[in-house]
């Protein structure tokens, strides 16, 4: 595992043998900070000042974070998981290409050509809601081309969905999971933001969207059933909280790459850019979470991908799609590696440790 920027203020979870535990990284040392004052991250996350509790906490070193990879959980627990989609131009395509494809590889390279020999890339400075995207919005549907992915993709609403139930995320280490129906899949490297229930954002970290583009494809009505199975979202190293040296504004110009690395010896990387993004971060925060939407516990936000692969694997214009024993690979120098192997979500441990379980946890260590 690549250490994590020395400079960075971390903050984690690691199963120990007391149970899920909230921990730090301090000079290479892993810090079990778990305390009545907070005994979950999302505790750590509705303090006043969650950078400077994490950098004063008292807690006790349990190892090196070379020695407890395997252990790291997903850095979020009471937090919902909420994802945005189609926040890039270039991945916008691809959405409508799904779309029109129906779920079939096969189609996907002719209606490709066809749709990027009017659309280009015209997309990727419009301003999501405004004249201009309007104006777009108009051609594109007298030339018989609008998708339900373009008008959350250039109109005034984004698409936030729930991307995994309440403590069902993977960490770094761990297997990521595939709809044994699936046949046309991909990773999605994102930025994952940490807000808390005053809509704060605290800090950032990676996350691997798993995406079944041929479910998903058939119909957007199958979303649901598409984004959320058995171990399909992965979270981690851990969040890296906002400080005097990493802020929203470093987020907005990260770069993440990805490698995917078969045990047939294929290949693939790619990466994404947030500098790319259509809609700023803040912007997406602000459509999950207000007036017209609260999160008590905070939550988890996938910012979405400019990364949708097009290199064929499996035989000419089949596209990309995973392999069981694919490793996959999502890192950026700011925050870190998640890595994490592809298996069925049939074949993934299954999840059988909930919000009860882990109130009874904390119960029995005298935390809550």
């Amino acid at each position: 595992m690549t250490e994590l920027a020395p400079q960075g203020l971390w903050l984690g979870r690691v199963e120990t043998a007391a149970g899920p535990s909230v921990v730090t990284l301090r000079d290479g040392r892993v810090i079990d900070i778990t305390s009545r004052a907070a005994p979950t991250v999302s505790d750590v996350l509705e303090q006043a000042n969650p950078a400077e509790y994490v950098r004063t906490a008292t807690g006790q070193d349990i190892g090196s974070l070379e020695d407890l990879a395997t252990s790291l959980l997903a850095p979020c627990d009471l937090q919902a998981v909420k994802a945005c989609g189609v926040t890039f131009a270039g991945s916008m395509v691809e959405r409508v290409i799904e779309e029109r494809a129906a779920g079939d590889p096969s189609k996907a390279q002719e209606i490709r050509a066809r749709v990027g020999s009017l659309i280009g890339d015209s997309l990727a400075n419009i301003v999501p809601g405004s004249e201009k995207a309007a104006t777009v919005k108009s051609a594109l549907i007298a030339e018989g081309l609008w998708s339900q992915y373009l008008e959350v993709g250039i109109g005034p609403d984004a698409e936030v969905f729930t991307k995994a139930p309440v403590l069902s995320s993977v960490g770094h280490g761990a297997a990521v999971g595939l709809h044994p129906n699936s046949e046309w899949n991909n990773p999605e490297p994102e930025v994952v933001l940490a807000v808390n229930s005053r809509g704060e954002i605290v800090g950032a970290t990676l996350g691997n969207d798993v995406n079944l583009r041929d479910i998903e494809g058939r119909s957007a009505l199958l979303l649901g059933k598409a984004k959320d199975n058995n171990a399909s979202c992965s979270i981690g190293p851990m969040i890296r909280l906002f400080d005097q040296g990493f802020s929203l504004d470093t987020v907005r110009g990260l770069e993440l790459s990805l490698t995917v690395t078969g045990a047939d010896g294929f290949e693939m990387k790619g990466a994404s850019r947030m500098s790319a993004i259509s809609r700023d971060p803040a912007d997406l925060v602000a459509q999950t979470i207000g007036d017209h939407h609260q999160y008590p516990d905070g939550f988890m936000l996938f910012l979405g991908t400019l990364f949708a692969p097009t290199q064929d694997r499996f035989g000419p214009g089949q596209g990309f799609t995973h392999a069981v024993g694919d490793i996959v690979r999502i890192s950026t120098p700011e925050l870190g590696l998640l890595e994490n192997e592809v298996r069925l979500s049939t074949h993934c441990p299954k999840w059988d440790f909930g919000i009860r379980d882990l109130m009874r946890n904390l119960a029995g260590r005298g935390l809550i």
